[in-house]
């Protein structure tokens, strides 16, 4: 009887502990919620950004880009960060299209958008 006892308690263990554990990424969003706060988040934290932040406090408040360039002018290093800001297609991807460049000049921030990131990829 014992040993029928045991049997039940492992058999019903082991189908009660097995089961499907999920983990995700940046790039994969539980619902649309998740992914709609994160670029909102984004969005606001790159506002409140003042011109000649560190690169190192810009990775510390949002982490790992979705994307990064870099390159050298003259004697300069320039560095761009990707962040995902906006959604373009439900792919599942972030694209480039999607994100706002950060752009860096010898580690301080010297501005962000599009329009910055065209005036520094002219020096290249």
């Amino acid at each position: 009887m014992k040993i029928l006892t045991n049997f039940s308690v492992a058999a019903f263990l082991a189908v009660f502990m097995s089961g499907c554990i999920v983990v995700g990424d940046r790039d994969h969003w539980n619902d649309d919620n998740d992914w709609r706060a994160h670029q909102k988040e984004n969005r606001e934290i790159i506002s409140s950004f003042e011109i000649d932040t560190s690169r190192s406090q810009v990775l510390t408040r949002l982490g790992a880009p979705d994307f990064s360039e870099a390159f050298q002018h003259n004697d300069d290093n320039y560095r761009v960060l990707f962040y995902r800001t906006q959604h373009r297609r439900s792919d599942g991807d972030t694209t480039i299209d999607e994100t706002t460049p950060l752009v860096f000049k010898n580690d301080r921030l010297i501005g962000w958008g599009e329009d910055t990131l065209m005036k520094v990829r002219t020096l290249q």
